[in-house]
């Protein structure tokens, strides 16, 4: 399935309670980030009392989801050495966090004895589960949406399995 910005948007901001959100993959290639990315690499970083400067709209959207008591967790699990995607990712999730999402950090390694499901995902209130669905190079493919309550139960265990081993992003070194 297709997905605007703004179908996703409708999405999250349908959430009452949680957003949960998996992220398992090292790099991801989303068009959106290719000048960030260069210009990361380059040296240039996020000033943390510009917050003018951040991701817009993504972190706008946060914020207005976590005023309304939505809790947004997301967990990465990244392998180590991690790779330059992710001090890329890291270098900026300080933004995410201002924004009301906690965010958790599980090396690779600590994950080998979890039951994964094979796709990034966000489950919404514990009930409906979007899959992220990429190519192999990380492009962003398609999104796969279930309800059913197996599969939701699945996504959450994983998820709060991943959240108990996790270390959370201010004190996660790379």
């Amino acid at each position: 399935m297709a997905q605007s910005l703004s179908s996703f948007a409708s999405l999250i901001r349908s959430a009452e309670r949680s957003a949960m959100h998996l992220e398992m993959r090292d790099a991801y290639a989303v068009p959106g980030e290719d000048e960030g990315f260069m210009a990361w690499k380059q040296g240039h970083t996020l000033n943390p009392d510009d917050r003018e400067s951040w991701w817009r709209p993504w972190l706008d959207l946060v914020q207005e989801v976590t005023a309304k008591g939505v809790v947004m967790r997301r967990a990465r699990i990244v392998s180590e050495p991690v790779s330059e995607y992710i001090r890329y990712e890291h270098s900026f999730t300080f933004t995410n966090v201002a924004a009301g999402e906690e965010i958790r950090w599980l090396p690779r390694r600590q994950a080998s004895d979890l039951a994964l499901p094979g796709n990034d995902f966000w489950l919404f209130d514990s009930r409906v589960v979007q899959f992220n669905i990429f190519d192999g190079e990380g492009r962003w493919v398609h999104t796969d949406q279930a309800d059913e309550p197996a599969v939701a139960r699945l996504c959450s265990a994983a998820f709060d399995a991943v959240w108990e081993r996790a270390i959370p992003h201010e004190k996660y070194v790379i």
